[in-house]
C-alpha cells in the first residue's frame, strides 16, 4: 500500500494534477489561449486512452511491477522534456506521452487491489492509494507558486524539472518493491473470508448479463471523467482570471483540495464498504454535482471556497470505488481486464470534457457554462447509479 501511494503520487498526482498549478505561468510563458490550455489537457487524456488499450496485453505480458515501473520511467523523461519546451506542439506531445505513462502506472496498481485485498477491505484499500493523488496535490499547491515567486518566468520550467526527478525515484522504489500477487511473499488477501465463501475459488470466465453491467460501469465512468478534470484543470485558472486571486492564493486553495482528496478515497471507500458500491456511487456523484453547481453560479468567496471543499472530499473516491467494484461484480480473476475496460470510458470521458470546457471558455469569456453542464452530468449520474443491481459473489471475498 506504502508503494502504492507514491506510485499515485507520481503518476496522477504530480503528472496530471500539478499541470493545474503550473497552467498559469505557463500560459504567460507559452502565450497559450484557453482553448490550446484545453487541447493540452486532452492530449495528456488521449495518452491515458492509448495506455487503457494496450494495458491488458500488457499486464499480462510482462506483469503488473514492470508495467508500472516502465510507465514512471516515461513520465519521468517526458515531464523533463517539458521543462526544456518552448511551443504548444511540443508540450502536448510530451505531455500525451505523459498521459501514457500515466496509465501505464495507475491502471496495473489498481488492478492489483482485488488482488490483494478482499471484498470486505477493498473499499478502504483503494480509497488509501489514491490519498497518493491529495498529497501531491498538496505539494504542488505550495512547491510550484514557491518556484515562481523565486524563479519568475522560469519557474514553471524547474518545477517540471523537479517533479521528473521525484517520478524517476519512484519508478526505481516500485521496481523493487512492488509485488505483483500476495503469494509472492507468501501471504493470502488481506481481509475476512466470508463465512459461506470459504473453499470456494474464483470463476474466471464471463456469465450472462456480464457484458451489460461493465457498459453501466463504463458509462458512470465516463460521467466522472468527462467531468472531474473540468473543475481540476481550470478552477486554480478559474480564480487567477476571473475572481482576481493571486497566484499563491490560489495555490493555497488549490491545497485545500488536496488536503480533503486525501480522505476522499478511503472515506467514500470504507463506506461503500458499508452500504455498498451503488448507494456509496450516487453518494459521491452528489457531492460533486454540488460542487460544480457552485463554482458554475460564482456565488463569491463563500461559494469557492465551498466548491472546493466539496470536490477535495469527493474527488478520489469514484476510482476507488470503481476498483473494489469490478472484484464484487465480477471476480477477482477478471478484475484486471474489467477494470482496464471500464478506464477505456474515464478515458473518453477525460479526453473530452477539458477540450469541450476550453472552447465553452472561449466563447463565453468564463469556465462557469463548463463546471454547470458538469453539474447537470453528475447529477444524471447519482440516479443512474442506484439502478445498479446487487453484486453476485464469485470469489472468497
Amino acid at each position: 500500500m506504502a508503494v502504492g501511494v507514491l506510485v499515485l503520487f507520481s503518476c496522477l498526482g504530480l503528472a496530471r494534477y500539478a499541470y493545474t498549478m503550473l497552467l498559469p505561468a505557463m500560459q504567460a510563458g507559452l502565450q497559450l489561449s484557453y482553448d490550446r490550455m484545453g487541447l493540452i489537457g486532452t492530449a495528456n487524456f488521449s495518452g491515458y486512452l492509448v495506455a487503457v488499450v494496450l494495458s491488458p496485453w500488457l499486464i499480462r505480458r510482462f506483469r503488473p511491477r514492470a508495467v508500472i515501473s516502465a510507465g514512471l520511467l516515461l513520465i519521468a523523461l517526458c515531464m523533463a522534456g517539458i521543462s526544456q519546451s518552448r511551443g504548444f506542439l511540443t508540450v502536448a506531445l510530451l505531455y500525451a506521452v505523459t498521459g501514457l505513462g500515466g496509465g501505464l502506472a495507475n491502471i496495473p496498481l489498481m488492478a492489483l487491489v482485488p488482488c490483494w485485498f478482499r471484498s470486505r477491505t477493498r473499499g478502504r484499500a483503494a480509497g488509501l492509494i489514491i490519498g497518493g493523488n491529495g498529497l501531491a496535490i498538496i505539494c504542488a499547491g505550495y512547491l510550484i507558486p514557491l518556484l515562481n515567486r523565486q524563479y519568475a518566468a522560469d519557474g514553471w520550467r524547474l518545477a517540471w524539472l523537479l517533479l521528473a526527478a521525484i517520478s524517476l525515484l519512484t519508478a526505481l522504489v516500485a521496481a523493487l518493491w512492488l509485488r505483483n500477487a500476495p503469494a509472492e511473499k507468501g501471504l493470502e488477501p488481506l481481509g475476512p473470508l466470508q463465512p459461506e465463501q470459504h473453499g470456494s475459488m474464483p470463476i474466471p470466465h464471463e456469465q450472462q448479463g456480464d457484458g451489460a453491467l461493465l457498459l453501466r460501469l463504463g458509462l458512470l465512468y465516463l460521467a466522472f471523467g468527462a467531468t472531474f478534470m473540468v473543475f481540476g484543470t481550470f478552477i486554480v485558472t478559474s480564480m487567477v482570471r476571473e475572481s482576481g486571486l493571486s497566484e499563491a492564493q490560489a495555490g493555497h486553495y488549490w491545497s485545500w483540495v488536496g488536503f480533503f482528496s486525501v480522505f476522499s478515497g478511503v472515506g467514500f471507500g470504507s463506506l461503500s464498504d458499508r452500504i455498498g458500491r451503488k448507494q456509496g456511487l450516487a453518494l459521491v456523484f452528489l457531492v460533486q454535482s454540488a460542487a460544480y453547481l457552485l463554482a458554475g453560479l460564482k456565488l463569491g468567496a463563500i461559494g469557492l471556497l465551498l466548491a472546493i471543499v466539496l470536490y477535495g472530499s469527493a474527488v478520489f473516491a469514484i476510482p476507488a470505488i470503481m476498483a473494489a467494484a469490478v472484484g464484487d461484480y465480477l471476480g477477482t480473476a477478471r478484475a484486471a481486464a474489467s477494470f482496464a475496460t471500464i478506464t477505456i470510458f474515464f478515458a473518453v470521458g477525460q479526453t473530452i470534457g477539458p477540450a469541450v470546457a476550453g472552447l465553452l471558455a472561449r466563447s463565453y469569456g468564463s469556465f462557469a457554462p463548463a463546471y454547470l453542464s458538469a453539474a447537470a452530468i453528475t447529477c444524471s449520474a447519482a440516479l443512474f447509479s442506484l439502478v445498479l443491481p446487487a453484486p453476485h459473489r464469485r470469489d472468497p471475498a
